[in-house]
């Protein structure tokens, strides 16, 4: 990636590199105060060449957790790779975070296997691809750009403070749907963790907070919670193409074993038991 001559980064005389067990951390809610980072690194993740600090105000995509970004960001001058700046300095533990203060959570580079699909974040149920903080003791992790969250924050896009809703208060809805839960930011229904104002009745996804805090807010970048996905656009109409398929095969067999699968396959559950059809 060849970076905008205007603004190039100014690196240091020498270079750092950092593992995530050495040197310095970034200011997650349950880390200590920060150290002044270098201009440049070397990062394990991206060993072949130096990642300069610079700030750009275009939309990036994430390296190392594979989330957007904007602003801030150590990057590559030779090829088209980009941390943020948190996930450059991802401490490799977390102790007592205020998400999660029942267990330590440690840094993995690499998302847990969740078989044909990724296993998502606890934060704002966004799937994890990349760096991620990882509860050894129960199944709960987060992005680092969510780990950066607290369960009282405050933006410029509302004058109070805001607190983070248990998840247990999210149950009372259906499906994808928390009725009462629009969103102040981006005015939508969706799943996730929320925040509710403090003094008035205003509430913030969790997934629109992170998205303050890497940068997008403060760059004029909105992205939808939701963006369409032309891969899953493209499942959805195979599996109906699948589903008519195999209707038309089991009209031999009898009506209702067909229906039965069929109505199985299409609300996207693989069924291998076998059921008995009265």
């Amino acid at each position: 990636m060849e970076l905008p001559s205007s603004s190039p980064p100014q690196p240091m005389a020498t270079s750092t590199q950092h593992v995530p067990n050495k040197l310095f951390s970034f200011e997650f809610p349950s880390s200590p105060q920060p150290s002044d980072h270098p201009e440049e690194i070397f990062h394990f993740s991206h060993q072949q060449h130096p990642l300069a600090k610079v700030l750009l105000p275009e939309l990036f995509t994430c390296a190392g957790c594979k989330e957007y970004g904007a602003g801030k960001r150590f990057a590559c001058q030779k090829c088209d790779f980009q941390l943020h700046d948190f996930c450059a300095f991802s401490p490799p533990s977390l102790k007592t975070h205020p998400l999660h203060g029942q267990h330590q959570l440690h840094f993995h580079s690499k998302p847990k296997q969740g078989g044909i699909l990724w296993v998502k974040c606890d934060i704002c149920e966004k799937p994890v691809k990349g760096f991620t903080f990882r509860c050894s003791a129960c199944s709960f992790q987060m992005h680092p750009c969510c780990a950066m969250l607290s369960t009282q924050v405050s933006f410029p896009v509302h004058p109070h403070s805001l607190k983070l809703l248990p998840p247990m208060a999210l149950s009372s809805g259906s499906g994808n749907d928390h009725p009462g839960f629009v969103c102040g930011e981006c005015k939508r229904k969706r799943s996730g963790r929320v925040y509710r104002c403090t003094v008035c009745d205003y509430h913030l996804h969790a997934v629109c907070a992170k998205n303050m805090m890497n940068g997008l807010q403060a760059n004029g970048i909105k992205v939808s919670p939701e963006k369409p996905s032309m891969l899953g656009a493209a499942a959805r109409v195979a599996s109906l193409v699948i589903v008519e398929f195999i209707g038309g095969l089991f009209e031999g067999i009898g009506e209702s074993v067909g229906q039965v699968l069929v109505q199985d396959i299409g609300r996207g559950r693989c069924v291998s038991r076998r059921r008995r059809i009265e």
